[in-house]
């Protein structure tokens, strides 16, 4: 493993990038809360969507690429809340239903869905016979 960045000062990070993680590496799966990308080489595309999925967490995916079956391939593969393609995985749009599976979260954001998830449905039901 190699990294570019600057050193640990107390419980913080400067911005780091760490090259060649293994995926068992906690790193690899768990969130860090500092501002650190880990990048690792493929050779396989579905090795490297069977590594995202090895995490515990499954908010957004970006995957860059020109390729629609692979687009595709990802949107089918991976376990996350939503797949952008040639884009960050922040990107979003008020109505999109933004959110994770796994440990990020339940639910989802956005107008109708934020609605929804504030709302609690009540049924009455009376017979006066």
């Amino acid at each position: 493993m190699s990294s570019a960045g600057g050193p640990r000062v107390g419980a913080m990070y400067e911005p780091t990038i760490l090259e060649n993680v293994i995926p068992d590496l906690r790193i690899s799966w768990l969130e860090a809360f500092a501002p650190v990308v880990v990048v690792y080489p493929y050779k396989e595309f579905i090795k490297a969507l069977e590594a995202v999925n090895y995490s515990i967490y499954g908010l957004q995916a970006g995957v860059f690429t020109n390729d629609l079956r692979k687009a595709f391939e990802a949107y089918e593969t991976l376990e996350v809340g939503g797949v952008i393609i040639n884009d960050i995985p922040t990107f979003r749009i008020d109505h999109m239903p933004y959110g994770g599976v796994k440990q990020s979260g339940f639910g989802r954001e956005g107008i109708r869905y934020a609605i929804e998830e504030m709302t609690e449905l009540k049924l009455l039901a009376l017979n006066l016979k």
